[in-house]
């Protein structure tokens, strides 16, 4: 079983806040993380292949002996651990199920190969105290206690669906697995508002993993190529992560003073939104436009502004126009034409028509 990731350092330089986020994530190493990252382990499990699953579990028998311990003793939660009324009454009934015996897991087993879901049921249920055991080493990485069971939960579930009894180890030692897997994915899935990809977290792991190398080998922060450089991987990948362990808040969160009710959302401007002094200058544009376009025809006018856009943005061809007017598309051109050279003669004759073109022009 994978030791659980460290917690969140303190005190580090303000000069490398990106490697800080990491650590306030509760990002996992790699040998943590990985046995339920990799998208073939989204469709089947770190645990897949039987052979290596079986050595898998021969190889880490030792450091389950004590969780197995812990499975058969009273459930105990921590005080300082916010276990609210709910969990205490699943901890409470769980812990009335009665464990299993050697024999009688192998009974179920073999059901279970029979397609009995009776006996999947009860192998499961015997065995919800081996994911508290398991999940009460991971509280703090994002998820409630409560989520961290539940996810165990599901891993419990397929190490009973792939449990193979002739393999010779116990339920407990396969189960363990799976359990492990399916809560460090939740964490990676569900702790974080914006979910990140798989290959993401992989890679915002080695980046933590080797800015911490890097420390030690030249006893200051490494920079951000001489990250890079050790990971081999591009400066825009590097960013890239580095940018993705920013963390997010509401725009709704209030500001930390006495006397101020103000909220971020307060402070941030509307890209959209016109200021005044534009506005009162294109209404005046507007209204002076008007002016110009009320001393062609009804026609005339109309042609002007649906081809300039003027009526509701949106620019017409000619073709578009004729189909509204039932007419030509020739017919709409020399109307437009016409329309254009009125305007023209206006502009030169008119000395506040042509101050408003100087203006159009600026």
């Amino acid at each position: 079983m994978s030791n659980p990731a460290k917690p969140p350092k303190n005190g580090s330089s303000k000069a490398h806040h990106d490697m800080d986020d990491m650590e306030d994530e509760g990002y996992m190493e790699p040998d943590e993380l990985a046995p339920a990252m990799a998208d073939a382990q989204a469709d089947h499990g770190s645990l897949g292949n039987d052979d290596e699953t079986s050595s898998m579990v021969d190889d880490s028998k030792h450091k389950v002996d004590d969780l197995d311990e812990e499975h058969n003793e009273p459930i105990v939660i921590r005080e300082d651990t916010n276990a609210d009324d709910s969990v205490k009454l699943y901890l409470q009934q769980i812990g009335r199920i009665k464990l299993l015996t050697a024999e009688e897991e192998i009974a179920l087993a073999k059901g279970i190969a029979e397609g009995n879901e009776t006996a999947k049921k009860k192998l499961i249920q015997a065995n919800l105290r081996l994911v508290v055991s398991i999940a009460k080493k991971y509280i703090g990485r994002g998820l409630s206690f409560l989520d961290l069971i539940q996810e165990g939960n599901l891993g419990l579930i397929r190490a009973a669906e792939k449990f193979d009894y002739k393999r010779g180890f116990k339920f407990s030692t396969y189960a363990t697995w799976w359990i492990q897997q399916s809560i460090t994915r939740g964490i990676a899935d569900k702790s974080r508002i914006i979910r990140l990809p798989v290959h993401m977290i992989e890679t915002i792991s080695k980046v933590k993993r080797a800015n911490r190398e890097l420390t030690l080998q030249l006893g200051r922060q490494p920079t951000r190529e001489e990250l890079a450089g050790h990971l081999d991987i591009s400066m825009s990948k590097l960013r890239l992560a580095l940018k993705a362990t920013q963390s997010t808040i509401s725009i709704e969160t209030p500001l930390k003073t006495k006397d101020d009710q103000s909220t971020i959302s307060d402070f941030l401007v509307d890209e959209n939104m016109e200021d005044p002094d534009s506005q009162v200058s294109n209404d005046s544009l507007v209204s002076e436009l008007d002016g110009i376009l009320n001393t062609l025809r009804p026609r005339e006018r109309d042609v002007i502004k649906l081809r300039f856009g003027l009526k509701d943005g949106n620019k017409r061809t000619l073709e578009e126009i004729g189909q509204l007017f039932g007419v030509s598309r020739e017919r709409v051109r020399q109307i437009e034409t016409r329309a254009l050279n009125k305007l023209r003669r206006l502009c030169r004759s008119n000395q506040s028509i042509r101050s408003l073109k100087n203006y159009l022009s600026q």
